[in-house]
This record gives structure tokens, sequence and C-alpha cells, in this order.
């Protein structure tokens, strides 16, 4: 941790949260069969089946095991004012890293992301899910995980209303990672390295790219609020979790460029235990945002849920 580095004491994560994100967390919940999907994954699997079916494969990170790694960990944590939770790394070919958990949050990491990224960049992505946890999103991405998984392999639980709520599920949580994103940058409070850790996660190779023409390219993505609505929407029919690294970092400029990011450095934040806004205030900050996107995926989610509540009812029985 380098001495300009500024501990958020007690900073609340709605300090972070992006609108968006927020609204389609409250409109997700509001989905009909939304409870009973939930009760029934986890009903089936059960937290501790679930825990050790991820780990089993993974190595917990400690002073002895991928001490480097465990060092990042624990200054991102100190700077976001949070005990860190169980972190795992896990053989991994990609570049990515999660956060599961119902009761018990914990992060793992694919090998590669600890080979690939610097110390600033590694540190970004393990506030990015620290973030995750501290806005409570574990529970859900591990059901829109294990829902994903048994859907691929057509497993009977997995019903059609269970799939509206998969749906809509991956739309809140592309939302979610730009939250999260913001996290981590306040964890390694140097905002280049959170924009070149998205152009590795593009694809790009220090040596063959750079980053000034990436985040030029990220430019074409704010020249209307429009087009950013667009791309989503294509996102949701591809059935991606994640929105694209070069929407991530024009996200990420906006947050800047508002002036957000250096008032919470200064020590301009909620702190922890202050009210919580109202949803009527989540909708309205999210529809400046992303103006209809929210509102089109889960009102279409929501429509599909209604009309297969029977189906669903029969595909999971009585319980």
């Amino acid at each position: 941790m380098t001495d300009t580095t500024r501990v958020l004491t007690q900073i609340d994560p709605r300090t972070w949260e992006h609108p968006a994100d927020r609204a389609a967390l409250n409109a997700l919940r509001k989905i009909p069969v939304f409870d009973q999907v939930l009760r029934a994954v986890f009903g089936f699997f059960g937290e501790k089946p679930l825990r050790l079916a991820f780990l089993s494969s993974s190595v917990r990170v400690s002073p002895t095991q991928f001490s480097r790694v465990h060092r990042i960990y624990l200054e991102a944590a100190r700077t976001l004012d949070v005990e860190p939770y169980p972190l795992y790394v896990q053989k991994g070919y990609t570049l990515n890293a999660f956060a599961f958990g119902m009761q018990k949050p914990f992060i793992v990491l694919n090998s590669l992301t600890v080979d690939e990224l610097d110390d600033d960049e590694l540190r970004f992505v393990l506030g990015h899910e620290l973030g995750h946890v501290l806005s409570g999103h574990t529970l859900y991405l591990t059901m829109m995980v294990v829902l994903y998984q048994l859907s691929t392999v057509g497993f009977p639980i997995v019903g059609i209303a269970a799939r509206a709520v998969l749906m809509a599920l991956m739309e809140w949580h592309r939302k979610a990672e730009l939250s999260c994103d913001r996290a981590g940058i306040l964890a390694v409070q140097k905002p280049e390295a959170a924009m070149r850790t998205m152009l590795k996660f593009a694809g790009g190779h220090a040596d063959e790219t750079n980053l000034a023409d990436f985040i030029a390219q990220a430019e074409e993505y704010r020249e209307t609020g429009d087009l950013a609505d667009q791309v989503f929407k294509v996102l949701n029919v591809l059935a991606l979790t994640h929105p694209a690294p070069v929407i991530r970092v024009a996200e990420m400029r906006n947050w800047f460029e508002s002036g957000a990011y250096e008032r919470i450095v200064a020590g301009e934040y909620r702190r922890r235990g202050e009210p919580e806004p109202g949803y009527a205030e989540d909708i309205a900050a999210a529809a400046a945002s992303y103006r209809e996107s929210a509102r089109d995926a889960f009102g279409n989610a929501s429509q599909a849920a209604r009309r297969v509540v029977d189906s669903f009812r029969q595909g999971f029985g009585a319980r």
C-alpha cells in the first residue's frame, strides 16, 4: 500500500453502487416466483455442498500460499475497511475471478489472473470482488451460476420460470459489474490500473497494445446515451454475463468525469449505518443512466414468469 492510498473508513457500499444496479436488483426481487426459485435451488443443493463443490479443486490463499496475492488482498481489504473473506486460487485458463456463497461468502481467482496481472491490476480485481461481497451480491451470483450451469445440462429443476429468473439475474449482473468496478478502483486508487485491467480482459497484451488507443475506442460508447442501452440489449440476447470491457471503461470514465471518485477519495462518501435511499429514488437515478434498459429487461422477465407460474410449480413440485 502506498502512502497516498486513503483508507475509506466505514465506507458504505452504496457509495460505489451504480444506480442501475440498485434499481435492477430491486426489480429482480419483485419478479413473480423469484423467491420460490431461490428457495428451490438452495433447498435442493444446500450451502455446504455448493461451497465444497466450488472449493474442492482450489488452493486457499495465506501468508505461505500465494503470498503475493495474500499481501495485495489484505491491502485491498484494509482500504475498503473490511475484514478479508476466504480467498482461493483455482486452475483457470481465462482471466476471471468471482465471489460466491450464501451465508458465508468467499472469493476465487483463476490462476491465469494471478499470473497475468501486475500488483495494481490484481488489487483492482480483488477490490472488485470485495465490492460484490459488501454489496450483498453473492447470494444472487451463486444462484445465477447454479441456474446457468443447470440450464446447460438440461437439469429438470430448471423449468421455464427458472429460466426467466436466470435471464433477469444475468441482466442485473451486468449492471452489478459496473458497481463493483468502482469498488475495485477505490481499492487500488489508481484509475489507470483499472482501465489497463479491462484492456487485458479484452485480450490485450502489454507489448502489443496501447491503453490510450483502447480508451479512445471506449469513447465510441459515450457519443450518445442511447448507444449503451442498445449494446446492453444485444448482450442480453447473446446471454453474456459480463458487460464488454470497452463498455466498462466508458462507464469508468463517466464516473471519473462526474467528480464522484475524487470526492470519495477526499472523504465525501456514505458511512455504514446511514439511512437507505428509497426505491423510487433508485429507479429515477437508473432512468437517468440507462433510460428504458432495466425496465425493458425486467418487464419481459416478469411477464414471462407470470405466464409460467403453473409450469414452475409442476416442475419443482410441492416442497
